[in-house]
């Protein structure tokens, strides 16, 4: 674990997930501690090498949005304005956040 991931992350690979936290905290309107928990849902199992990860090929929004939005009729959000231009983001479904009493709240609510 490195500091509030669950994951083992070099010091290049924990400043690209906070990258992915910050993503979800500006676009999602949601808090740093659900940020972050959604996205230890979402990876917690992933061996992430150190950076540049593989991860890296795409931009932070591309793994943080799929942790806050579900697939729906289509693919998630991708983050680049292009590809995401035919969604309707206020018709997306959202996931549930992770159970409060769960290991992927690290940080203090």
């Amino acid at each position: 674990m490195t500091a509030e991931f669950v994951l083992d992350l070099d010091e290049g690979m924990l400043e690209y997930f906070r990258d992915m936290a910050d993503v979800l905290v500006d676009r999602c309107g949601i808090s740093r501690p659900e940020a972050v928990a959604r996205i230890n849902r979402q990876y917690a199992d992933l061996e992430v090498d150190p950076y540049p990860d593989l991860l890296c090929h795409e931009a932070p929004e591309f793994w943080a949005l799929p942790a806050y939005y579900d697939r729906g009729d289509h693919l998630p959000p991708t983050g680049d304005p292009e590809a995401d231009a035919h969604i309707d983001f206020s018709r997306l479904p959202i996931r549930p956040a992770p159970p409060r009493d769960s290991a992927f709240w690290t940080l203090p609510r």
